[in-house]
């Protein structure tokens, strides 16, 4: 790309942000939330009792529909672990730390792939770079990765647990059998090399479950020193 191009490349992407953040102070003014027509008809109507759900449940390889609990499908070999996507956010990436803190030589290939440069910095800075680099992890760029296909991909034949949204057959590689599950989960079998079990899952979720204020925190652009300072450089 010339100098010129890249110039005017550069000034249609501020121009786009500037118009995105004036639609969002637009929209923070007077806000209004999607609600249903009030004679909208549904094809069905589907009620899930959340109290029922007292364990965690899968995709299994390879359709996202596949769904069964963890008890079901507890015991399989697993090759490989990827953790990341754009459904992914920063708790996600701490939960995995916490299970995976000052553990290391796991059985695993674990792939860390964070959505975004901003999710990468501030877990740099809180040291969850670090410990899941520590306990073998490959950090992968931030973005899509594995998620796609085009990017990366596991073994070969390989089994996996992946925290993305789809596991259609080769999406993450050729011949293998994947597995979608929670962030959590995901680093627990990574440690394993198998899908855990329903009380090995209960005793290790202790660990992020007495943390969760602190591990389920969003990223607040707000309170962040160097977002604010960015922030303040954009002429509106």
């Amino acid at each position: 790309m010339s100098t010129k191009s890249s110039s005017k490349f550069s000034l249609a992407v501020a121009r786009t942000l500037k118009r995105r953040i004036n639609a969002m102070e637009d929209w923070i003014t007077n806000g209004t939330l999607l609600k249903a027509d009030a004679n909208a008809q549904y094809a069905a109507v589907i009620e899930i009792d959340l109290a029922e759900v007292n364990e965690p449940i899968l995709a299994c390889p390879n359709d996202p529909d596949d769904v069964k609990l963890l008890s079901e499908v507890a015991g399989a070999k697993i090759d490989e672990v990827f953790i990341g996507s754009c459904m992914s956010n920063i708790g996600h990436f701490r939960a995995a730390g916490k299970v995976l803190d000052g553990k290391s030589d796991i059985p695993t290939r674990l792939w860390i792939a964070p959505p975004t440069k901003m999710d990468a910095l501030i877990l740099t800075e809180e040291g969850y770079y670090g410990v899941l680099g520590k306990s073998g992890a490959r950090m992968e760029m931030p973005g899509c990765s594995l998620c796609m296909g085009n990017q990366a991909q596991i073994r070969k034949g390989s089994t996996a647990i992946s925290t993305s949204t789809r596991n259609f057959p080769n999406r993450l590689g050729i011949d293998t059998q994947v597995y979608l599950g929670s962030a959590e989960l995901a680093a627990m079998c990574a440690l394993a090399g198998r899908i855990v079990t329903v009380p090995e899952y209960m005793e290790q979720i202790k660990l992020v479950n007495a943390k969760a204020g602190e591990v389920y925190r969003y990223m607040n652009f707000d309170q962040i020193p160097e977002f604010v300072e960015q922030a303040a450089t954009v002429e509106m």
